[in-house]
């Protein structure tokens, strides 16, 4: 490769020394490697394939990176490769004499590896005294509102804080698996994506199975069907959250149990409601918050009191399904 030079582009989230056929073959047969960073990732792979490099400190426009070239080709008579520094884009030197070459690529996901290392690099001796300190239990009130944030961004169709509120909530999952780490019995935010990815698997048999389904309710019923036969679970009731807000657990609650034949509340009390509801020209917003006031108004928390008439409403289901406790 004689008087060449060629920017050799790379990621630091893939395997040290994992790089194209390519790129190996420039590396070996260059008269001259430079290497941007003493911490590139490639290094430990340069030298047990016994490839003399010269390490520099990463340069960032082609003002300051032009005498080096200069300085380089002057001293050999082939070719110098230039290993960028990790995510570097070699376009932003396509005004020196130079060709390039993408040696290593990011995947789709690879961006996690990042929130890992960095949320290893916190907790770990050294980093910050505030999440070190952290445990599940002492998250959990921030995971609840992470939750409840990105809620409300999907709900006022706000695209830029959802992005930013998933954001957050990941970082629940990494600081959750990070603290795992140093259980008794240890296991990391791989085991969790090994677990979510074979569920996912398992309940999908329409897609990497041979069994079908034709539309988005049977693949619901089918989801419901194989979830309770993995959990063991006897009733369409078991595994539903109480911690969750009265009327979230309510709509979920009813959504389990339209399969068993069980009227949440009496006929006289449902065409009251209906009548109330039509008052209220059809906004179940106004009529919720109505009921809310004249709780208020009569001392009654409303939270509670629907939470008494769900304990009581999933006791029906139970029973009507023949399972006790």
């Amino acid at each position: 490769m004689p008087g060449r030079l060629v920017l050799l582009a790379t990621t630091g989230r893939v395997a040290a020394g994992l790089v194209t056929l390519g790129a190996w073959s420039l590396l070996r047969s260059a008269d001259l490697v430079v290497v941007s960073g003493r911490d590139h990732p490639l290094l430990p792979s340069l030298a047990e394939a016994a490839i003399g490099v010269r390490v520099i400190e990463p340069v960032g426009d082609p003002d300051s990176a032009r005498p080096l070239v200069e300085r380089w080709m002057s001293e050999v008579a082939g070719g110098v490769v230039w290993v960028l520094a990790p995510g570097q884009d070699a376009a932003s030197f396509s005004s020196l004499p130079c060709e390039s070459l993408i040696a290593s690529w990011d995947l789709p996901g690879a961006h996690l590896l990042d929130l890992v290392a960095v949320m290893d690099r916190l907790r770990s001796p050294g980093g910050c005294p505030w999440d070190a300190k952290q445990t599940h239990v002492s998250l959990v009130e921030y995971l609840v509102e992470e939750a409840y944030e990105m809620a409300e961004a999907i709900e006022t169709d706000d695209d830029e804080a959802l992005r930013e509120e998933l954001g957050d909530v990941l970082l629940q999952v990494a600081f959750h698996s990070r603290i795992a780490q140093e259980h008794v019995d240890p296991w990391t935010i791989d085991d969790v994506a090994d677990g979510v990815v074979a569920k996912l698997i398992s309940r999908h048999p329409h897609v990497f199975g041979d069994s079908s389904a034709d539309s988005a309710e049977q693949v619901e019923a089918d989801w419901a069907s194989l979830k309770a036969a993995e959990k063991g679970r006897a009733s369409v009731t078991d595994g539903i959250p109480q911690a969750l807000p009265a009327l979230v657990l309510a709509a979920k609650l009813l959504s389990r149990a339209n399969r068993v034949e069980v009227e949440p509340v009496s006929s006289s009390t449902a065409a009251g409601v209906a009548d109330a509801l039509s008052a209220a020209q059809g906004s179940y917003g106004d009529l919720l918050l109505a009921i809310v006031a004249q709780a208020r108004a009569d001392g009654v928390d409303a939270e509670q009191s629907l939470r008494q008439s769900l304990r009581e409403y999933r006791a029906r289901v139970r029973a009507a399904e023949g399972v006790t406790g």
